[in-house]
């Protein structure tokens, strides 16, 4: 894989939808936390898929998940999970499904505790602040940090599913706790 295509990270290649994704929301800092908790019910449904995938899925993970309600998923009961199981727009794991409503009990307790996800997330972080990688490559670009291994081993403590220390890197990036955005790329130029 080329490290930049198109003047991009050379991971989102050419697809349209990978292309908008990493240009409007890869990297870029997430206070929300309903887009917090979007990104993490996605980040751990990918778990052992490509990420295109679970982006395909995406509007299919809003309608089944309550366009990402938190309360309202933490809500959910064994007759949800087996009507899930069921519909076509996610992925049908039983497992990721039930994880998904088990860690939206657990992010609300996180809230209640932090004050916010993003509170809690940003208590991984030296200075409170996210980082902002310098790599030119994509071989230099890890696939865990000390941040997601710390985050990921509390949050395995707090009873969260399917968030090992790759996928919580992976959210990282994604909600641009972590930027790593190549220094060749647009995305990297636009900053201030």
């Amino acid at each position: 894989m080329n490290d930049v295509i198109n003047g991009r990270c050379g991971w989102c290649g050419t697809d349209e939808l990978y292309v908008k994704y990493h240009d409007e929301e890869w990297g870029q800092l997430v206070t929300d936390d309903k887009i917090l908790f979007e990104f993490l019910v996605l980040e751990s449904a990918q778990a052992g898929l490509s990420w295109i995938t679970i982006l395909r899925k995406r509007e299919g993970y809003r309608k089944a998940f309550c366009d990402f309600d938190v309360e309202r998923v933490a809500q959910m009961t064994d007759e949800d999970v087996q009507r899930l199981v069921q519909f076509d727009g996610i992925v049908k794991n039983r497992l990721k499904i039930k994880s998904t409503i088990t860690n939206a009990r657990q992010f609300l307790n996180v809230q209640k505790e932090f004050g916010s996800f993003y509170n809690y997330t940003l208590s991984f972080f030296p200075d409170r602040k996210p980082i902002v990688n310098t790599f030119s490559s994509l071989s230099e670009i890890p696939v865990s940090s000390p941040q997601s291994d710390a985050m990921s081993k509390d949050m395995k403590k707090r009873g969260f599913k399917f968030f090992g220390s790759t996928i919580c890197y992976a959210h990282l990036q994604a909600s641009g706790f972590i930027n790593d955005h190549l220094m060749g790329c647009v995305c990297r130029k636009e900053e201030k």
